[in-house]
């Protein structure tokens, strides 16, 4: 399962048409303690780049962003009681949402693992 990453630091793993959507390590370790996580409903359609979630930390809150557009099919509902899971396991039980994505070309626009490295190492 390919997985591809935002200069926002979202990853996204694509089966088919299908994805689940988190926050990289690199992000939580930036937030800190994560004490809420607010995840987009079934059924609402996002936009790439456009506000999907909300996490919020004893820092800050902060956007999660979409990156690629289509419609959401599932919310982590486990990060309702424990949200802590962003902080202890961000890129695998801590996802925020699954979708099925409208344009899978836009996954071209994202890196993959090598490049988000990079990126990271630059900052």
């Amino acid at each position: 399962m390919p997985r591809y990453f935002t200069k926002d630091h979202e990853w996204i793993d694509v089966l088919g048409d299908t994805a689940t959507v988190g926050i990289t390590d690199y992000a939580q370790s930036q937030l800190g303690d994560v004490v809420f996580v607010e995840v987009p409903e079934a059924g609402r359609a996002l936009t790439q780049g456009g506000e999907a979630a909300v996490v919020e930390s004893v820092k800050a809150a902060s956007d999660v962003y979409a990156p690629v557009s289509g419609e959401v099919t599932e919310g982590n509902a486990a990060l309702a009681d424990t949200p802590d899971l962003v902080n202890t396991a961000p890129e695998t039980d801590g996802w925020f949402f699954r979708m099925r994505l409208s344009d899978t070309s836009q996954l071209d626009s994202l890196m993959d693992e090598g490049a988000y490295k990079e990126f990271v190492a630059g900052l």
